[in-house]
């Protein structure tokens, strides 16, 4: 393999461990982030959105529409789960762990009860390129580019809109924010709603490229909760960094050594930065910035 044909397969391998996280995580980083909600039930949310996207793909809609359906469809029981479950929790966070935990549980019963035990999946779309004497997966790029899209639609969201900084003053102290007249429950409903939709997001994005099992969720949900918490609080400071930092790890080590080797790689890589940055990376830069 000539030098050029190996750093485009590095560079390739980096950029899809990189969607990967980012993609994976994004929910996550919303609602465990910033809500300080944990959410262990954020895997069957991309499930929903996997789920939905396949359906709506079979029954005759073009790929891009049915991975909105899936997105919705989880933003949507995500505003349930909240008003149900979460709103009443806000002030326990560690009974949330065993609240979504139970719904974890409930949704991946009753998908194997519903659905079965796997459902039809969908082709990968746009094919494959040749690079040397190896071929890649040109939808592998499309991945790379939707991370990207959504983190800046992210930073544009909670930076540059009224709901961003609705949302933002709602979590840092809902108390003022709801003194100043803000109706601090449907913040923090369309905010969870934001982070389910996430998810669901991630789950079209991925239903072309997995087998749709109910327990596919599981797949993403210790990557995401490993970029979320050497990220740190802050999704915007936090979560690209920490996905860049990852995915070098985890590309290196599965290129070198396997499947297996890439996650422990992860593991290690959160335990040496959760001692070195106990608030993760993006505490390191705000106290930089102090």
């Amino acid at each position: 393999m000539d030098i050029a044909t190996l750093a485009f397969s590095a560079l390739y391998q980096f950029g899809d461990a990189f969607a990967f996280l980012v993609l994976s995580a994004c929910g996550l980083a919303v609602i465990f982030g910033m809500m300080g909600v944990i959410n262990l039930a954020h895997g069957e949310f991309i499930m929903c959105g996997a789920y939905v996207t396949a359906a709506t793909v079979h029954a005759g809609l073009p790929l891009p529409l049915g991975i909105l359906c899936g997105t919705l469809a989880s933003a949507l029981v995500g505003v349930l789960v909240e008003l149900l479950v979460i709103r009443h929790l806000y002030e326990r966070p560690l009974d949330t762990i065993v609240a979504t935990w139970g719904l974890s549980l409930i949704a991946t019963q009753g998908t194997l009860i519903l659905v079965g035990s796997t459902m039809a999946g969908v082709g990968t779309p746009f094919g494959s390129f040749q690079v040397g004497a190896y071929s890649y997966s040109t939808y592998r790029i499309v991945l790379f580019a939707a991370a990207l899209a959504v983190l800046g639609a992210l930073y544009a969201l909670f930076n540059w809109t009224r709901f961003g900084v609705l949302a933002r003053a709602t979590i840092q102290v809902p108390h003022m924010a709801a003194a100043l007249g803000v109706d601090t429950r449907l913040i923090y409903s369309l905010t969870f709603a934001c982070g389910a939709g996430l998810a669901g997001l991630a789950g079209g994005l991925y239903a072309p490229t997995m087998t749709l099992v109910p327990t596919m969720g599981a797949t993403f949900i210790m990557e995401a909760f490993v970029t979320v918490v050497i990220g740190g609080a802050d999704v915007f400071l936090g979560t690209a960094p920490a996905g860049g930092i990852l995915a070098i790890v985890k590309s290196g080590m599965t290129s070198w050594q396997g499947q297996l080797f890439g996650q422990i790689g992860l593991l290690i890589a959160v335990i040496i930065v959760v001692r070195v940055l106990p608030k993760g990376i993006s505490g390191f830069v705000l106290r930089e910035r102090t």
